[in-house]
């Protein structure tokens, strides 16, 4: 809440949401820049899987399944795009370094906008209708935003890419 010229804005969520161990993931210091490496296997990323609000902890859980099987995920946690295009080049190519292409965004609103930081070739999982009404797990298994679905979105994003650089 450091601005002092521009609007700023809190958005809170009514759901259960699990609360992150900061032991065990990053530091919430990285949101002052928009966007930050919460959870990183180390080396460099064989996907991205980028999300706010929400959508967070579900990257998180699907990061978990991928850490298990040996694919090297980050998660990057983005609350604001705004802030993180103030940043310099430099600390948003360490965020999201521009040689990883496969990506995955998920957002449980409207996929506008994610495509700037999936790429072409990237995939945001995110509504595209309107209309539907169940119970949120129940539209949460039906439009994709599982753990399982994500890391099935990822694994096809590795895949994708790796056969990308092997000429194919």
């Amino acid at each position: 809440m450091q601005l002092r010229h521009e609007p700023a804005l809190l958005v809170l969520s009514r759901q259960a949401l699990p609360t992150l161990d900061r032991t065990k993931y990053a530091t919430a210091s990285g949101a002052a820049k928009g966007a930050y490496v919460l959870a990183d296997a180390g080396g460099t990323p064989d996907v991205l899987l980028l999300a706010s609000g929400s959508e967070v902890s579900l990257c998180v859980a699907a990061y978990e399944q991928m850490k298990g099987d040996g694919t090297n995920a980050r998660v990057v946690s983005m609350p604001s795009w705004e802030l993180f295009e103030q940043q310099s080049q430099a600390y948003r190519d360490l965020v999201i370094p521009p040689s990883v292409t496969a990506r995955v965004a998920v957002e449980q609103a409207s996929t506008f906008g994610w495509s700037q930081y999936t790429g072409r070739d990237g995939t945001v999982i995110g509504m595209k209708t309107f209309g539907a009404s169940a119970p949120l797990k129940e539209l949460q298994r039906k439009f994709g935003f599982s753990p399982e679905q994500i890391v099935a979105a990822a694994k096809a994003q590795v895949a994708r890419s790796q056969g990308l650089a092997g000429g194919i």
